[in-house]
C-alpha cells in the first residue's frame, strides 16, 4: 500500500503510516477492553478482520485527504504502541483529533508527545484553522493529554454518546491556529 502520509519524529516516537504488519499489535493492544472502553470507535472484541479493515481504511482516507492516521512506534524498541490521527472537514478547515495507547504504555507521557507532533502536522503541514478532540468524562487522563498540549476545554456534551449500553458525557477541547501560534512563540 502506498500513501503520502509522512513519518513524524519526536524524541521517543515515530508516527508513521499503519501497515498490515501492525495487525497483530492492533489486535493485542486495541483488543484489550481497558483500552477499548475509553474510546468511541474501537469495538470489543477487536478481531484480526477489524484490524485489517482499519489499516486499509487509513490508507484510503489519506488518499482522499479526509483522514491522517498514524501508528505510534517507540524509537528505542520499534514496538507498536497505539494510534493517533486527524479526521478532516475541509469545508471548515478543521479536524478532530483522536488517539489511543496500549495499556502497557500508559503513564509515560507518550501520548502527550504524540499529540504535540500531530498538532504541529495539522497546523503547519495541513494549514488547519482548528483542531478539536473529545474524551469520555470517565477518562480524565485523556483530557490531561490535551491540556498539556495547550488545548482549551470548550464544552461538556451531556449524555452525548453511548458505549456498552450506557450514555456517556463527552468533554471537548480545542486549539485554534491563533492559539497554536501563541503557544509556539
Amino acid at each position: 500500500m502506498s500513501t503520502s502520509l509522512p513519518t513524524l519524529h519526536t524524541p521517543r516516537l515515530l508516527l508513521r503510516p499503519f501497515s498490515l504488519a501492525d495487525v497483530p499489535g492492533l489486535v493485542a493492544l486495541a483488543g484489550n477492553y481497558e483500552v477499548a472502553k475509553n474510546t468511541l470507535n474501537i469495538p470489543h472484541p477487536y478481531t484480526q478482520e477489524d484490524a485489517c479493515h482499519w489499516v486499509r481504511a487509513t490508507h484510503e482516507n489519506c488518499a482522499r485527504h479526509t483522514g491522517y492516521a498514524f501508528a505510534v512506534e517507540l524509537k528505542a524498541t520499534g514496538d507498536f504502541s497505539g494510534g493517533i490521527g486527524l479526521t478532516v472537514d475541509w469545508r471548515f478547515d478543521r479536524a478532530e483529533a483522536g488517539y489511543w495507547l496500549g495499556q502497557p504504555y500508559w503513564g509515560q507521557g507518550l501520548m502527550s508527545e504524540a499529540l504535540a507532533a500531530l498538532l504541529r502536522f495539522g497546523f503547519e503541514e495541513l494549514a488547519l484553522n482548528k483542531i478539536y478532540a473529545t474524551h469520555l468524562a470517565g477518562n480524565p487522563a485523556s483530557g490531561r493529554v490535551m491540556l498539556k498540549n495547550g488545548m482549551v476545554k470548550e464544552g461538556e456534551l451531556v449524555q452525548h454518546t453511548r458505549r456498552d449500553g450506557h450514555y456517556h458525557d463527552l468533554w471537548q477541547y480545542r486549539l485554534t491556529r491563533t492559539e497554536y501560534a501563541q503557544l509556539a512563540r
